[in-house]
């Protein structure tokens, strides 16, 4: 399982052969990233995580067997989006006893006026910068969800703001607000892990 954030495919053979095949090789790459995106969103519940992820991937070779591998990764983040929304409604009510005699929200996907998407941050160069890839997910965690989902997509799968817009069931706007916010907090997150930030944890 790659935990690292997606690069170029270079191997063909991602790209040819069955579709059990294909979805073997696919499997292997989204695997760890997906599984942190999911762990992340759930709180911590592996078990979740896992169940969701094994789910997407059942649904992704169910409907969509004759897509390439490069069609396959936007479908699948889509199947697996809904899939959490699914979870978290669920669990909402759970929660809530009388919640089917209301709306339930539990996306904040406002907009903020002139927020300029930044050019995708390479996850690594906080890595650079001393910092741990597990202090990296430790950030990553305490974000809210959708902040979560927007930096994940778009830094570690390396989707564009339309992309990820349609993958998350959102506006390009509401995108570029939680990426912007989820950019700044994993900032001022990890500054103190910075030893070159210039800033001091004292004051």
């Amino acid at each position: 399982m790659d935990l690292a954030p997606k690069q170029a495919q270079t191997d063909s053979g991602t790209h040819t052969g069955t579709a059990e095949q294909r979805l073997r090789f696919f499997m292997q790459d989204v695997t760890g990233r997906a599984l942190v995106m999911m762990e992340s969103a759930t709180q911590g519940q592996q078990g979740i995580a896992m169940d969701l992820v094994q789910e997407a991937f059942i649904s992704l070779h169910k409907s969509y067997s004759d897509k390439t591998v490069d069609e396959w990764y936007p479908l699948f983040y889509t199947i697996l989006n809904n899939k959490l929304q699914d979870w978290r409604r669920k669990e909402a009510r759970r929660a809530s006893p009388f919640s089917l005699f209301k709306k339930i929200s539990i996306d904040d996907d406002e907009e903020l006026i002139d927020v300029v998407d930044e050019s995708t941050p390479n996850p690594f160069e906080f890595l650079n910068q001393e910092v741990t890839m597990e202090e990296i997910q430790d950030a990553i965690h305490k974000l809210p969800v959708r902040q979560q989902q927007a930096f994940m997509l778009r830094a570690w799968e390396g989707f564009d703001t339309i992309t990820t817009a349609q993958i998350m069931n959102c506006s390009e706007g509401s995108v570029k607000t939680h990426y912007h916010r989820a950019i700044q907090g994993l900032r001022i997150a990890l500054e103190h892990l910075n030893p070159h930030s210039g800033g001091s944890s004292d004051e």
